[in-house]
């Protein structure tokens, strides 16, 4: 039988779409091996992966615990140095279950154990982008921080060229690069001298799991790369609304959901202040956080607090978001058809929250703005602005038969299948 390694690094949203990639391999008859931090050991099981744990959970938990709210560079280094601490470990546990030539690898942009292992071992390669910030352009570059808004694709293109070679040499080389180099030399592979550089590129397969009317793909975006759906088949998603919740829900006009993601667990200001904006606008709100020390001691009448609640059946039922403008929260925002507010701290966000505000679906405020009166004025603009609520519901309508289906996931299998030489639907070992 043909056998697939899939990595995942990261929070819920850079994890579950590969769990949900591994349960549709299983499907379809693949032998299936998953690596992640032990704190989706359940999800993978559920899935019928074999899991290989990477890392321990307080490993993951202390990720999230150090990363600030609102330090896009100080977070990034926390991320980098995460990744990098796990790789060594990632790439030792795939290497032992490679099976040659019945084996391909897949993993994410900025984990490169699968990269590792391909080059070592020569097995098929893929990588999947769960974000286009995630891919380089020159031609469009990504929004990468608060400031970020002033470098278009009008900007000169000297200037472009020199905004990525000073993000190079300040942060990616220092964080990225370093690390990774450190690996190739331990197992006798010569160093980089860039990160962003044709090595990247040398994969199968490159599959961006977002549809091309979010990002469409630039002239230097890889040529091969396939655009997927938003992927949606969230294990949870099948779970019913806590008690508490669905009488909430029911005992008055729909709220406001405020969210910082679950990669965030020093938010405990934003959610504060998100609280005061609900009781000075006499919105009602919840605050979704499993982190509940973020949350404050007393709330004012009206607002909840939700540790979780699977975003299908809650997100349709809420006024708006407030969110971080992480890509599974936002692909989820989208199809429920509700109008956002979003508040970028760090890594993809920034670039998220750009794209959504060109689709007339949302507004951006930066955590330094982030008070209670800009927050009810945002809010009040937002819901009450008929041409946003149409664009909502049109963009939620054109994704219901992809979401329904789960699309995004099946249609990115297939396109690593493809990619690596691997018919599609075909699982039996390949002959000589």
């Amino acid at each position: 039988m043909k056998r697939i390694l899939i990595t995942a690094m990261g929070s819920h949203g850079d994890v579950l779409p590969f769990i949900s990639m591994a349960a549709e391999f299983r499907r379809r008859g693949f032998e299936v091996f998953a690596y992640a931090n032990p704190f989706f050991a359940d999800s993978a099981a559920s899935c019928g992966a074999v899991f290989r744990p990477i890392g321990t959970v307080a490993d993951y938990e202390g990720l999230f615990a150090q990363a600030p709210d609102s330090n896009p560079p100080k977070a990034m280094a926390a991320v980098a140095g995460f990744m990098a601490r796990q790789t060594p470990a990632c790439y030792r546990a795939m290497y032992g279950d490679v099976r040659p030539g019945r084996t391909l690898v897949i993993g994410g942009s900025l984990f490169f154990a699968h990269r590792l292992v391909a080059e070592t071992l020569g097995v098929p390669c893929a990588t999947v982008h769960l974000a286009p910030a995630a891919i380089r352009s020159t031609i469009a570059p990504a929004r990468i921080g608060a400031g970020g808004a002033w470098l278009r694709e009008k900007s000169p293109f000297w200037l472009r060229q020199l905004f990525w070679w000073l993000a190079d040499r300040a942060h990616t080389d220092r964080y990225f690069l370093a690390p990774l180099n450190s690996m190739r030399t331990q197992l006798g592979l010569a160093p980089l001298p860039e990160l962003f550089s044709p090595w990247l590129r040398q994969v199968d397969a490159e599959v961006a799991l977002f549809p091309a009317w979010f990002s469409g793909a630039p002239a230097d975006w890889p040529a091969q790369l396939q655009h997927c759906d938003f992927p949606f088949d969230d294990p949870a998603c099948a779970a019913e609304l806590p008690d508490d919740l669905r009488d909430f829900l029911a005992a008055g006009p729909a709220p406001v959901g405020f969210t910082a993601g679950t990669a965030t667990a020093n938010a405990r200001e934003f959610f504060a202040r998100s609280a005061r904006a609900c009781e000075q606008g006499g919105l009602r709100g919840l605050l979704l956080t499993h982190f509940a020390q973020q949350v404050p001691d007393k709330l004012p009448p009206g607002v909840l607090h939700v540790g979780y609640a699977p975003y299908a059946r809650l997100l349709p039922r809420l006024a708006a978001l407030v969110h971080h403008g992480g890509i599974g929260t936002t692909a989820q925002a989208l199809r429920a058809g509700i109008p956002q507010v979003v508040r970028p701290t760090a890594y993809d966000q920034f670039d998220n929250a750009q794209r959504l505000v060109a689709l007339n679906v949302a507004r951006e405020i930066l955590p330094r703005r982030y008070t209670e009166n800009h927050i009810c004025n945002t809010l009040a603009e937002l819901m009450h602005d008929t041409t946003v609520r149409a664009q909502c519901h049109a963009i939620a309508e054109q994704m219901r038969p992809a979401a329904a289906t789960n699309a995004g996931i099946a249609s990115a299998c297939e396109a690593v299948l493809s990619g690596c030489g691997w018919p599609p639907g075909t699982v039996a070992d390949p002959v000589g």
